[in-house]
């Protein structure tokens, strides 16, 4: 078969049909299109990831209804936090709306400069990096969610700088409704056992997406790709040859043909084929690259060696600096490597190789001298630019092997890095230093420090944890250099709640760090905040803070010790908080104490909800918040909506409550507090409508959630409801077993003015066990806590329980006392609570043998209960009714229902919908099992439906229903 390789075969190869993968571009087509979406594209160098992404990035442009974002990571970077989202952002410009982004976006403006006129004022850099950082993705979600139905890919994340990976990672985890995610890596290029998103990543649900594996092309595409590129002339022998060559790498076939149709010259197809076959390494890039690189001028091949040697996509003044060649002769010798096809130009007038293969072949082409050369002429033209690219003079120092040189360039290029906020680059390079072995004590000192630091603000918590244990344990360090990556180690493990190491981590910190009375200071006011360990250790730490006080006379010192000073002082209920409180000065100019503000008035807004201030707690909340966004502490703005979120539970605010936790979740996907206040607020409203199980499921995961924390708050709620449903269940004993754990911790924290439901719940369970003395003994130190204590709440909880004691021996007594309760909590402005005090005043007084008294008290009860759809509530209630006698006779002729469900059928259609069993129906409604089955089955037969699909029946239209 005859054909020709002259000119126009090789023009026709410049792009190359795209063959294959199929199936990869739909699925990747697929997920894109239906967002929110997170795809990976996984493969070896010269597989075709590039291509297929930029398959699909065209048939959506095509498309023209959503921007698609492409950013690339670089081998060699100079520092510029997130450089390739910012690569990818600043091509939005065409999409961006005239007006209406949000603020929050105005974060991206040191990010995205190109974009600057086109976006919100920038906030003030304040709070630090940690709220920098949340910033920073607060501000990308906002501006992927302001430009719509939109494609963000990212290449070559095998070269990632850590930054740029957290980032990505809180992207991917929560992305926005319409974003399609993007990410291209080798995995051969990747740390050993670790993701491309890091160990944090987990696919978030809800979310589309993929993994795609690229492999290797078959002989048959290999076939098709020839075919199209050289027509008749691929002959399959030819195209046997070329995946023999290959092994199915598009790279490396894409390589070949290009080559055979520059050579051109014959129409024999066996010659080309031993053109093929004849070359000395038969399998790879090398040959080809080498056969251009030898076609080359000497000018040209000079401007390539440069390139080749600075590694990064470089202008063309500085490829000619390099290659030592004046302006014109280098632009001549550009278009030839250009029309070589050896470099390419990029989107940012840059020129680069092809691929990073290329770049290899031809920096291992050129002669060792002459490299060494080439990378002094590096240094000294990047040395002229301003600012000087840092990184890339310590990478060609290191290349001419003077080793004391960069070190000394590394570590200016990582403190560069830090100072314009890329820790990702500063981070590379403090590994890179600290892995040198014989290491002066002084330099490695200083860069474990940095990198104790931006570890310590990372997203990857066990990477981080184990970095900063490495680096702590390494007996070069000086004591206080140990000291201060011992305390990032031990406020790391605190702020996650993961050991109770990080006491002892801290303790040693702060002995360490006995030179730096300001930086032992965080240490030391952080002990002081352990509540489990009681007042006296925290008073004792509290003292140690205020001598390292007035050793330094540090002013941001002062604020962070007043604010912690007034966190003790609401815990305790001190009277003189909310003096101190109002004499706290609002108006600041310094960051730091804008954030101290901020957050003794959010610790102050928490302290005052467990005392029973509500109204003032949600004053307090709102005035934190909006301190916390003057000192750009986003961190405030999360915690202050998960008091928000509890004031709502606790004032009965529970529609779309649940709705309310996961939005605010999916904003702060990080923060594991909104988690373990989720968990206790709908614990508390999946018993209230009798579904016990799920209730119990999430009271024991508070438990476990806060028995890792230095507040006892959670781990004492979560009790609570635990020994509720177990009290509901008619397990007393388990029910009192579960409290003495509980009550180890109250009585050694001393939180008496905490009220968290514990001292009546516990009463209770006592009772329950004929543990009357118990009972009575935890009242009394109760009472002897409260004393001369501003806690409304606890005074209210102390009257319910001594209530609890009276009512079988002085029921009229006990009605006060309940009655008491009941106001309290209305005066705090808590319904469901105030709703159980009145259904045990109304008892009370049935008992005491004041009918018509107890029957409003509990018809009032079943009304607060009605509205909170409490309905385990209302069926105890008028099961209480009931038993009291207080209840009138059934008239003759009940009324008929016919198909519709009686009230009754209802409640039991809601819990079966619900997942209840019979059993539980029947504790939950205090009915009869045989009962519940008659209810089951009638309720079945109206609906017309299964026990299954109860729940969506229930949920369709209908007069029946």
């Amino acid at each position: 078969m005859a054909g020709s390789l002259g000119p126009g075969a090789a023009a026709t190869v410049g792009t190359f049909r795209y063959v294959g993968r199929r199936r990869e571009l739909d699925l990747l087509m697929e997920a894109v299109r239906h967002p929110p979406a997170v795809v990976l594209i996984e493969g070896e160098a010269g597989i075709g990831k590039s291509r297929l992404v930029g398959e699909a990035a065209a048939a959506l442009r095509a498309e023209g209804d959503r921007p698609v974002l492409i950013g690339f990571c670089q081998p060699l970077r100079e520092p510029f936090p997130y450089g390739p989202v910012s690569d990818a952002l600043t091509k939005a410009a065409p999409w961006l709306p005239d007006s209406g982004l949000p603020d929050t976006v105005g974060a991206l403006v040191r990010l995205l400069p190109g974009l600057a006129d086109r976006l919100p004022s920038a906030p003030a850099a304040q709070g630090g990096e940690q709220a920098e950082r949340l910033r920073l993705v607060h501000g990308v979600r906002a501006l992927l969610a302001a430009l719509g139905p939109t494609v963000l890919i990212i290449e070559d994340m095998h070269w990632v700088d850590e930054a740029t990976r957290d980032l990505l990672l809180l992207l991917a985890r929560d992305p926005p409704d319409e974003l399609g995610l993007v990410l291209t890596y080798r995995a051969e290029d990747l740390p050993p056992d670790t993701s491309v998103l890091g160990a944090a990543y987990r696919h978030p649900s809800g979310a589309g997406g993929a993994v795609i594996r690229l492999g290797p092309l078959t002989p048959e595409e290999v076939r098709e790709l020839a075919s199209a590129a050289l027509g008749p002339v691929a002959t399959p022998a030819l195209a046997s040859a070329l995946y023999e060559r290959s092994e199915g790498l598009p790279l490396v076939a894409e390589e070949d043909l290009l080559t055979l149709a520059e050579q051109g010259g014959t129409t024999d197809q066996r010659e080309v084929v031993r053109r093929l076959q004849d070359t000395d390494v038969p399998k790879g890039l090398r040959e080809a690259v080498t056969e251009r690189l030898a076609g080359l001028s000497p000018a040209g091949a000079a401007i390539v060696a440069a390139a080749a040697v600075l590694a990064v996509p470089s202008d063309e003044e500085l490829l000619a600096a390099v290659a030592g060649l004046d302006a014109e002769t280098g632009t001549d010798a550009l278009v030839e490597a250009l029309r070589s096809s050896l470099l390419r130009e990029t989107e940012d007038h840059r020129y680069a190789f092809r691929h990073v293969l290329a770049q290899q072949v031809a920096y291992g082409h050129t002669p060792a001298p002459r490299r060494t050369r080439l990378h002094r002429s590096a240094i000294e033209a990047l040395q002229e630019r301003t600012p000087a690219p840092l990184v890339q003079i310590a990478h060609h120092t290191l290349a001419l092997g003077d080793r004391a040189a960069w070190l000394r360039r590394a570590e200016e290029a990582a403190e560069q890095a830090a100072a314009v906020g890329d820790q990702g680059t500063a981070a590379a390079l403090l590994h890179r230093i600290l892995d040198e072995p014989g290491l002066d004590t002084e330099r490695r000192s200083r860069a474990a420090t940095a990198l104790a630091r931006i570890a310590y603000n990372g997203v990857d918590f066990a990477a981080a944890a184990r970095l900063l244990r490495r680096l702590v344990e390494d007996p070069h360090l000086l004591r206080p250099v140990r000291g201060e990556i011992r305390l990032g180690l031990g406020l790391l493990l605190l702020n996650e709640s993961t050991s109770p190491s990080w006491v002892r981590e801290l303790e040693l910190a702060v002995d360490e760090l006995e030179e730096r009375p300001v930086t032992a200071g965080r240490g030391l006011l952080a002990l002081a905040l352990n509540e489990r360990a009681g007042p006296e250790w925290s008073a004792r730490w509290m003292e140690r803070a205020r001598q390292a006080l007035d050793d330094s006379g540090d002013a941001d010192f002062q604020a962070a010790y007043d604010a912690t000073r007034l966190t003790l002082l609401g815990w305790r209920g001190d009277h003189a908080l909310w003096d101190l409180l109002d004499r706290l000065p609002r108006d600041l100019d310094s960051p730091a104490k804008q954030w101290q503000t901020a957050r003794a008035l959010h610790n102050v807004a928490e302290a005052a909800i467990a005392l029973g201030h509500d109204a003032r707690a949600a004053e307090l909340v709102a005035e934190s918040r909006q301190q916390g966004r003057r000192a750009g502490a986003v961190i405030v703005e999360c915690y202050g909506r998960v008091l928000e979120l509890w004031l709502d539970t606790l004032a009965g605010r529970w529609d779309g409550l649940e709705d309310r936790f996961d939005a605010l979740i999916a904003a702060y996907p990080d923060i594991s507090v909104p988690h373990a206040e989720r968990l206790l607020a709908l614990g508390t409203m999946a018993f209230a409508r009798g579904q016990r199980g799920p209730a119990l499921e999430h009271f024991e995961q508070a438990v476990q959630h806060g028995a890792r924390q230095i507040a006892v708050s959670t781990e004492l709620r979560g009790t609570v409801g635990l020994m509720s449903v177990r009290l509901a269940q008619g397990a007393e004993q388990e029910a009192w077993a579960a409290a003495e754990p509980a009550l180890a911790v109250l009585r050694r924290a001393q939180a008496w003015t905490k009220a968290t439901g514990l001292v009546p719940v516990a009463v209770e369970a006592a009772l329950a066990c004929d543990d009357r003395s118990s009972a009575q003994r935890l009242v009394e130190e109760a009472h002897q806590g409260l004393r001369g204590r501003d806690a409304p709440a606890a005074q209210t909880e102390i009257h319910l329980a001594r209530g609890l004691l009276r009512l079988d021996d002085d029921p009229a007594r006990a009605a006060e006392d309940f009655g008491a309760a009941r106001r309290g909590w209305l005066g705090i402005g808590r319904p469901y609570e105030a709703a159980h005090a009145t259904e045990r005043q109304g008892h009370a007084l049935a008992l005491h043998g004041r009918p018509t008294e107890a029957a409003e008290l509990l018809a009032a009860a079943v009304d607060t209960y009605s509205a909170l759809g409490a309905q385990a509530d209302v069926s105890r209630c008028h099961h209480l009714t009931r038993d009291l006698g207080l209840t009138q006779p059934d008239t003759p002729g009940r009324r008929g229902y016919g198909d519709r469900l009686s009230p009754r059928e209802q409640q039991v259609a809601e819990l079966l919908a619900a997942g209840a069993t019979n059993q539980a129906i029947a504790d939950t409604l205090y009915l009869s099992t045989r009962t519940v089955e008659n209810h089951v089955a009638r309720v079945l037969r109206k609906l017309r439906t299964t026990r299954k699909d109860v729940a969506g029946t229930l949920g369709e239209p209908g007069p029946e229903h």
